[in-house]
């Protein structure tokens, strides 16, 4: 029998922010590697849900030239400064589902935890708004985001670190992720996990070892999962099965 959740922990880049995150990396690689060659499928598998250095080695390894992954460095610091600007533009917006879905979790008592590799979150969800008014940051327990731990996703240190902040074990949390770093980082760590899959990658996130995998949040079945059952929300056929 599951056990309750008393955790939710969230990505934030890919899941609660539509974040500019891919398109730094992208036009910061001009003058280190073809852009071209950063696609949305590369972003999500070599470098989503990563800390920003093992993100910027991997981008130059796989399509830099020889030698190229000893300036990860200066291409990691080209792209923070891009994603500052952007971010201070307001080049961003929540995903509606995502704010549903915290809002409900919220309300009905589970602690909110943020836990993003990205240093970046909490300067974005200050500027997004619940319905109510209140910033989106708000409503969580914990902002781990951008936290140093021993060990990137997909090693589970930031979940555990998460969990632990808001008092939960790391059984009765559940994550919510986009990237498959961050689904294989909740089941290192002994975590259900969600994978939500905006970008078409719904082989990535299952292959990943997701719990289960939607094209949208409002998919999840919010009034079980509390309970520690993680399943999608019946269909409107089968309600009166």
């Amino acid at each position: 029998m599951a056990e309750p959740l008393r955790a939710a922990i969230f990505d934030v880049d890919g899941v609660l922010v539509a974040s500019p995150h891919e398109r730094a990396w992208r036009e910061a690689l001009a003058g280190y590697a073809d852009p071209a060659g950063f696609t949305t499928e590369f972003y999500q598998a070599y470098v989503a849900g990563k800390p920003r250095m093992d993100g910027a080695r991997a981008t130059l390894d796989r399509l830099g030239g020889e030698g190229a992954a000893a300036r990860a460095g200066e291409y990691a610091t080209a792209k923070q400064a891009l994603i500052d600007k952007l971010i201070e533009t307001r080049q961003f917006e929540a995903f509606a589902d995502a704010v549903r879905l915290a809002a409900a979790l919220d309300a009905a008592g589970l602690k909110l935890a943020l836990a993003s590799s990205s240093k970046n979150a909490g300067a974005m969800l200050r500027q997004l708004s619940l319905p109510d008014g209140r910033t989106l940051l708000s409503i969580f327990d914990a902002d781990l985001s951008g936290r140093e731990v021993p060990h990137g996703k997909p090693a589970p240190d930031l979940f555990l670190l998460a969990a632990e902040a808001v008092g939960a074990p790391p059984e009765q949390s559940v994550v919510i992720e986009d990237a498959p770093a961050g689904i294989q980082a909740a089941r290192a760590g002994r975590m259900a996990s969600i994978g939500i899959a905006r970008l078409g990658d719904e082989a990535l996130l299952q292959a990943a070892g997701a719990d289960l995998v939607v094209t949208s949040l409002d998919q999840v079945d919010v009034a079980v999962l509390p309970q520690g059952v993680v399943r999608a929300r019946p269909a409107p056929e089968d309600s009166h099965a």
